[in-house]
């Protein structure tokens, strides 16, 4: 069962576009976000805009990942490709997926994003237009004063 608003954000360790193992701290304010597939449209489209937007959730001081079952060869091709500057988790046996509740089926994760905070759920997106998403969660989570922008 999916995570959902006030439930404690979970541990999680996986490795990134990199190599490079990484435990997101849920502590300020982050957006995680399951896509299907490297290099498909949808999932392409979603991780420019989320690249497009990176340095407004910077300011805001709003970290990103992205999660999707393919390897790191698989997701340093894309980040490289697209010129992603935000970690791509690999998470081929599913257990990030599992850690926030989101059932793989066919060896893909459905698009869902959560937005952390203070160690627990703050908002949940599921079955997600990955046109227009980034900046839909972005503001969002200024509205809901998780971020704020510097004067």
């Amino acid at each position: 069962m999916t995570l959902t608003t006030g439930d404690d954000a979970p541990t999680v360790t996986a490795p990134n576009q990199n190599g490079e193992e990484i435990s997101p701290a849920f502590d300020d304010p982050t957006v995680v976000y399951f896509y299907p597939r490297d290099d498909t449209p949808g999932c392409t489209t979603e991780a420019t805009q989320f690249q497009r937007e990176r340095e407004t959730y910077r300011e805001a001081g709003v970290e990103v990942y992205g999660v999707s079952t393919d390897d790191v060869a698989s997701h340093s091709s894309f980040a490289q490709s697209e010129e992603l500057e935000f970690d791509l988790l690999a998470d081929p046996d599913g257990e990030v997926a599992d850690a926030f509740g989101v059932e793989v089926e066919d060896g893909t994760a459905p698009r869902t994003t959560f937005v952390l905070a203070d160690g627990e759920i703050r908002a949940v997106y599921e079955n997600v237009d990955p046109d227009g998403h980034a900046r839909e969660v972005l503001l969002d989570a200024l509205d809901d004063d998780l971020a704020t922008l510097p004067e």
